[in-house]
């Protein structure tokens, strides 16, 4: 009882914290890409803004990273992890996070998330009880990542699903699993309900940091022909990740020799590809950039105004993209994985016989799992976002298992298995 009652405090003051973290990023990125340019005068936002915005992101990020203790949070391409977070590490990990993301570079808010709720977590454990054991620091630990997880998702059922997985295959749970998920799951629950009043008292929008489910046209019925091309897309997610990986490993081994110099070109490059998608295409660099939550429901509310060359170029460019802040800068690789999933989901449903709504499921929940390797996270991220019957579920199922399986076949083949951060 004494622990339960522990974890609903965690929830309480990590859910606080946690919105904080994410209202602060949301601001930070519209003074700087809207009103900033204003008040230096500009009647509208230069072409060329992203340019010097990415490059300097890439200063506090190397200082959080060389300066500051606990490297600025683990390696993005690393896949998403947790472990024990000191609260000594929290300043260079919220630094270090508030710079890339909230300066527009290609990660989401969930790693950093969870580090602030678990790092936050032993904090007020050990102010209650210096001497408190090490398996109820744990403990409370994850409680705190269950909280802060679920602010971002909205929901502390998706943020229970995903914590388990990421808890178990970081090695944190184990046998401790069942220790872990009542105190987990009241953190959550509680963390979603101050999110929610949070939400409700200022009056701020959240609809830039906090997934919600998308309006997607009803579906039933799946055909012979959907589960073939879902069989397809679970490979080609497998497939398009292989690169994307790569390019995270490559650039996580070459920013720690220079990273002052290192991470501003990556920045540099980043807003290079996000103008010339502007001017191919001509639908802004903010498909590019940041990490696509906040364009998700735009992407999919007007897919009909995608060509299939325009879908194919933002997969293509935010891929790189997102390959090379994945082992340059720090935040998390799961909402570049969603966004890009939704865009081949949407090139999918051009296919005969795809409908667009389980083509956007599959593709959200491939990609998810094709990355993170966490299958049933990835099947209720997708079914949550794209939910209107339970027809699609069965496909999201197969995509996930098909892109799973592949993926972990051609990651063995090539030696691209993630690595301890």
């Amino acid at each position: 009882m004494v622990l339960q009652v522990f974890a609903a405090v965690v929830g309480v003051v990590v859910s606080f914290a946690s919105w904080g973290f994410l209202e602060l990023v949301h601001q930070i990125q519209e003074f700087v890409f809207t009103d900033l340019p204003d008040h230096l005068g500009f009647d509208a936002v230069p072409e060329w803004w992203p340019l010097p915005v990415l490059a300097l992101a890439g200063l506090p990020v190397a200082f959080a990273i060389v300066r500051l203790p606990g490297n600025g949070g683990h390696v993005p391409a690393n896949g998403l992890q947790a472990g024990a977070t000191a609260p000594i590490e929290l300043p260079g990990i919220v630094l270090a996070a508030l710079a890339t993301i909230g300066l527009g570079l290609v990660l989401g808010p969930e790693a950093p998330l969870i580090a602030l709720g678990g790092g936050l977590a032993v904090f007020l454990v050990k102010l209650a009880k210096k001497d408190a054991p090490q398996q109820m620091l744990t403990v409370l630990s994850a409680a705190g990542a269950f909280a802060a997880i679920a602010v971002v998702f909205g929901s502390p059922l998706v943020a229970a699903i995903l914590m388990v997985e990421v808890l178990t295959a970081s090695g944190v749970a184990g046998a401790m699993l069942p220790v872990v998920l009542l105190p987990g799951l009241i953190s959550a629950g509680i963390g979603s309900l101050v999110f929610i009043g949070m939400s409700n008292w200022t009056g701020l929008s959240t609809s830039a940091y906090a997934l919600v489910p998308m309006k997607v046209p009803a579906f039933s019925n799946p055909t012979w022909a959907e589960i073939g091309w879902t069989v397809v897309m679970g490979l080609a997610a497998a497939v398009i990740t292989l690169p994307v990986r790569k390019l995270g490993f490559m650039t996580a081994a070459l920013a720690p020799k220079r990273p002052f110099f290192f991470l501003p070109l990556v920045g540099l490059v980043v807003a290079g590809l996000a103008i010339v998608f502007d001017q191919i295409t001509d639908k802004g660099v903010d498909e590019v950039l940041f990490s696509g939550q906040d364009a998700l429901p735009g992407l999919v509310n007007n897919a009909g105004t995608w060509s299939l060359g325009a879908l194919a170029l933002v997969i293509l460019i935010k891929g790189i993209a997102w390959g090379l802040c994945l082992g340059s800068f720090r935040g998390g690789p799961t909402f570049p994985a969603i966004f890009l999933g939704a865009a081949g989901g949407i090139a999918a449903s051009h296919l005969p016989g795809m409908a667009l709504t389980p083509a956007i499921g599959v593709g959200i929940a491939a990609m998810t799992v094709a990355f993170l390797r966490l299958p049933l996270s990835a099947i209720v991220i997708g079914t949550a976002l794209t939910f209107s019957g339970a027809g699609e579920v069965p496909l999201i199922i197969v995509g996930v298992v098909v892109a799973y399986l592949a993926t972990l076949v051609l990651e063995e083949r090539l030696g691209l298995a993630p690595r301890t951060s």
